[in-house]
């Protein structure tokens, strides 16, 4: 059984409701015909009975719920829910119905912060920031984290490293501003992530151009640092570091390189140094080992979002409301 194929099985164990803002796009519900058929999750679909007609046709999506977001009984409860929580920031109701009826993604984290679903997918025409802007003001960071990241969970085929092929490699996709402080962090949600969707110890590498202090350089200290951090704030992670990419893969370099690590040659959670280092090595694997790359997944969160290329095929956003079901059965 390939990697997403678990992650459905284990979705459909303690089905979630996950919300598709995207009513406008008709990968949404071909995704959505899928995702019912199946019995990966319950479905929400936010858009007008205009929309839904012109969109849908075709589909049979008779088992999700559907939302008008200018008709639904609902409504008042999430307008009030949005001005209090954005209340020191001058919101009224009348630019919280406004923006709810102008962004479907609002309305959705909306109804997530009000009990009435447990995760929201979108960003299949939708930019990153639209997806991930409404998520942080309504639903905030879990408590004591700092700052969202993304995470690619790779699976490489015919792969002897990682567990079985499997990786959490991030960040990928979020952060362009790496401290040492915040590299800890990811490190300790990527070893979260990397457990709760692959069922195995994470073993986490931090990475750099530099091994156990082989090069010096301020970019290198950030990494070192970060590994101290991490190692006091989370004693429990299996984390080392610095690593070179091979010493953290490869046993035979390892034991040369990194003797005394019991992460060094065993890696599974890569966290790169950098946004742009971990947005080519992803890249990178993906294309020259014709890997899978399921993400960018958000962590960090207090509830589950998760965002979509909008270059994603349906089956993309089946596979990632698969994902987001199992986050929210985690964190539920």
């Amino acid at each position: 059984m390939g990697f997403i194929d678990s992650i459905k099985e284990q979705a459909k164990k303690d089905k979630k409701t996950i919300v598709l803002p995207e009513s406008m796009d008709k990968r949404t519900y071909d995704a959505a015909e899928k995702i019912l058929k199946e019995g990966i999750a319950n479905i929400v679909i936010i858009g007008t009975p205009e929309e839904i007609a012109e969109n849908g046709k075709g589909y049979d999506i008779s088992g999700a719920t559907i939302v008008d977001p200018f008709n639904d009984p609902n409504k008042q409860k999430y307008v009030d829910k949005f001005v209090e929580l954005r209340a020191k920031k001058g919101m009224t109701p009348e630019a919280a119905t406004e923006q709810m009826e102008k962004d479907y993604m609002y309305y959705a984290c909306l109804m997530c912060k009000c009990g009435d679903a447990d995760g929201v997918v979108s960003g299949a025409c939708h930019s990153t920031g639209n997806t991930i802007r409404p998520a942080l003001q309504l639903l905030k960071t879990k408590p004591g984290i700092s700052s969202v990241s993304g995470f690619f969970l790779m699976e490489v085929p015919n792969c002897e490293f990682g567990e079985k092929g499997l990786f959490v490699f991030a960040d990928c996709a979020v952060n362009t501003d790496f401290d040492s402080n915040k590299l800890a962090e990811i490190a300790a949600l990527s070893a979260e992530s990397f457990e709760a969707f692959v069922g195995a110890e994470a073993k986490v590498a931090m990475l750099s151009y530099s091994t156990m202090g082989s090069a010096k350089h301020d970019d290198v200290t950030k990494v070192a640092d970060a590994v101290k951090i991490a190692h006091e704030k989370y004693p429990n992670i299996k984390l080392d570091g610095e690593l070179q990419l091979d010493a953290a893969l490869v046993s035979d370099v390892a034991s040369l390189k990194a003797p005394n690590s019991e992460v060094a040659g065993h890696a599974n959670t890569l966290v790169f140094p950098s946004l742009e280092a971990g947005n080519i090595g992803y890249k990178l694997v993906q294309r020259l080992a014709k890997a899978n790359a399921y993400g960018p997944v958000l962590q960090g969160l207090s509830m589950p979002v998760n965002d979509l290329s909008r270059g994603c095929f349906a089956d993309d956003i089946v596979g990632v409301v698969a994902m987001t079901a199992v986050q929210a059965q985690k964190m539920g």
